[in-house]
């Protein structure tokens, strides 16, 4: 686990982020309540999400689901009663129980048969879980994602399920080193969620009329991305600072 931040550094770094928000937002034309942050907080502990809280964040991206279930218990309280988590990592069959009955949102789901065993092991008593298809945009060998041709049959699949929502689409561009660059990527995923949107308002506009996020972007290219029509930014590095390793991070991207 990362060692803890002191809240002042966590205020700056929240701050700064906001603002680079604000500013891409006035860049684009865009009102910046249309922009959701997502701070990642993965292997940095409890303590600092309990400090971000307090500096006002309220969602919290986790991709290691045994961390993330130690964390949510750890502040389950009234005091912390607003706090919103999302699983952004790969979730496996053995994991669906765990992330239905423990998480608000779920970014990565990319196989039906994930998608219905979380519904199935939703608890009745909570709110349906809030749910984006992840695809593989640019094709990159070593990412997750479905394809972007199959995500409008999956969209169907997913929005007929009785305890999930479907909201969007979240994707991992390769990194690029300019701004035009990472544009061009972001665009192709602005088109795949507008595709799939159409014809959810052909086929099932009730979901349709629940499809408005688009996760897109990190700490290197929030600016991008909101200028492609990101809805939700993950920042993680520029909020908490850098990580310790984890065991399981090899090969992975880094929001």
């Amino acid at each position: 686990m990362t060692a803890p931040a002191s809240s002042e550094i966590l205020a700056r770094q929240l701050a700064h982020i906001h603002q680079r928000i604000h500013t891409a937002c006035q860049q684009a034309e865009r009102d910046a309540n249309a922009v959701q942050l997502l701070a990642v907080s993965k292997t940095f502990p409890a303590s600092d999400i309990a400090t971000a809280y307090a500096c006002g964040q309220r969602a919290f991206g986790e991709n290691y689901i045994q961390e993330a279930v130690d964390k949510i218990a750890a502040l389950r309280s009234p005091a912390h009663a607003a706090l919103q988590w999302h699983c952004i990592g790969p979730i496996q069959s053995n994991k669906t129980r765990s992330v239905a009955e423990n998480f608000d949102w779920v970014h990565t789901i990319d196989r039906l048969k994930i998608a219905q065993r979380l519904s199935e092991q939703r608890p009745s008593e909570r709110a349906p879980l809030q749910v984006l298809i992840q695809v593989n945009a640019d094709g990159g060998a070593n990412k997750s994602g479905i394809d972007p041709a199959t995500a409008t049959e999956l969209a169907l699949a997913i929005a007929a399920l009785p305890r999930l929502q479907l909201r969007g689409i979240m994707a991992i561009p390769e990194p690029a080193p300019d701004f035009a660059t990472q544009l061009h990527s972001h665009q192709q995923v602005k088109a795949v969620f507008d595709q799939v949107k159409d014809h959810l308002q052909q086929h099932q506009p009730t979901a349709a009329s629940h499809f408005d996020t688009l996760s897109l972007g990190m700490s290197s290219d929030l600016e991008a991305a909101i200028a492609a029509g990101s809805t939700m930014v993950r920042i993680g590095t520029a909020i908490f600072g850098q990580r310790s390793a984890h065991p399981d991070t090899a090969g992975q991207l880094m929001p």
